[in-house]
């Protein structure tokens, strides 16, 4: 039995916690949002907590808990909320939502997410989304949060990058269900044409924080004048905010910067606009990926992906097979790589072949039913008959989900 045909859920009342500030969105919050919509149009009761300032604006389904603090964490800024004044917002609002369930997102991290736990009394599920080799800020943090671990009842990682960080610093294990993408959003962008690319002229583009190095936005501009070589026309489209201007670029590429287009900030709307018409989505980052959600968006709405190798990147693009990978951090790979790809139609059209067999498994149906699944089982445990151990259903249902899910994905592979 595949997870769409599972029996529906019942209408449930969800609150979810977002650690980190919707003052400027990223990944984690992005996913919060999507799943919050995806849950009230399945017919669920959601309300969100977030740090948020008082003139950020907001959906009617969340409740912004204040401003939040920059914190540098992960080789990026979070911005966190904490502090006395916070518990008690987050005492109110766990106290008046009588959820069914409270879904915690990173949940050690010294925000909302973290209070919401101590405070917690009910059925808690956590989502995990760091990856990480090694973190002296989880090792320090686990004493502390040690006892209050407990009270989760399942626990969820993005990706299994980021269920080996936990298994590795916090114990115990998780579920990998990945990040949910809207692909039919970007399979149905219509292209740009400021942004298409042409048999003469192919176009490049990049997405993500153009002032953080993990980002690796410096490797691909060390890679241009090798593409440039080969491909003279080549245009490199570079969306983000960030402290990068174009007197940067020409200071490191000198006459090879007419080639670099720096859009700033783009919308939703720009973004899978760009996505689907680009010839190519590069992914240089360095390091600190969890999952690579802007590869799957990448796929679905047509673009070929050269990404670096991160165990991530590897494992959404189905090892190579949906995106074309090169060595991490060596931009004369990525030159190679890139010049290869722009100048192979064929290769491109396989592993967008490859890319359409492998997007559906991240689209938030399917992710959806997955998190629905998790909810189902907890609250049947909370309600488990006296004499059976709530603990030991839980594990032998999540045993049972992951050999679903795992079932699931093969047969999503195997389908043309």
């Amino acid at each position: 039995m595949s997870v769409a045909d599972r029996a529906p859920v019942r209408p449930l009342r969800v609150g979810i916690v977002c650690p980190y500030s919707f003052d400027v969105p990223g990944g984690v919050q992005f996913h919060v949002r999507d799943l919050a919509e995806a849950l009230l149009a399945r017919g669920h009761e959601v309300s969100v907590l977030a740090p948020a300032d008082e003139d950020t604006p907001v959906p009617p389904w969340m409740v912004a808990a204040g401003r939040a603090v920059p914190v540098r964490y992960n080789g990026s800024v979070a911005r966190l909320t904490f502090g006395p004044v916070t518990a008690a917002r987050v005492r109110r609002w766990v106290g008046s939502g009588e959820f069914d369930v409270l879904h915690l997102h990173e949940p050690v991290t010294p925000s909302l997410s973290l209070l919401a736990l101590w405070i917690a009394d009910g059925p808690v599920v956590a989502t995990f989304h760091t990856a990480l080799q090694r973190s002296r800020s989880l090792q320090m943090a686990y004493p502390l949060v040690r006892q209050s671990l407990e009270k989760i009842s399942a626990r969820v990682a993005v990706s299994e990058d980021a269920r080996r960080t936990l298994v590795e610093h916090l114990g115990g294990d998780a579920v990998v269900i990945p990040n949910g993408v809207w692909t039919g959003t970007f399979a149905a962008a219509r292209p740009d044409p400021r942004w298409t690319g042409t048999p003469e002229r192919p176009t490049v583009a990049f997405l993500g924080r153009l002032d953080e190095p993990r980002k690796g936005l410096g490797v691909l501009l060390a890679a241009v004048p090798r593409v440039l070589a080969a491909h003279p026309g080549a245009r490199f489209l570079v969306a983000g905010r960030g402290e990068t201007d174009a007197d940067d670029v020409r200071e490191l590429l000198g006459d090879a910067a007419a080639a670099v287009e720096l859009l700033g900030g783009v919308s939703d709307e720009e973004k899978a606009a760009l996505l689907s018409s680009v010839d190519v989505y590069c992914a240089p980052q360095t390091g600190g990926e969890s999952f690579g959600i802007v590869l799957v968006e990448a796929m679905a709405a047509g673009a070929t992906v050269v990404a670096s190798d991160l165990g991530a990147f590897s494992r959404v693009l189905d090892d190579g097979a949906a995106g074309v990978l090169f060595r991490t951090g060596d931009a004369d790979d990525l030159g190679a790589t890139l010049v290869r790809v722009l100048g192979d139609p064929a290769l491109r059209d396989r592993v967008r072949e490859a890319a359409d067999r492998t997007v559906p498994r991240y689209d938030w149906s399917v992710v959806t039913d997955r998190v629905l699944a998790v909810y189902e089982m907890i609250v049947e445990g909370r309600d488990a008959p006296v004499g059976e151990d709530p603990a030991s259903l839980r594990g032998a249902r999540l045993r049972r989900l992951t050999r679903t899910w795992g079932e699931e994905r093969v047969r999503l592979r195997g389908d043309a």
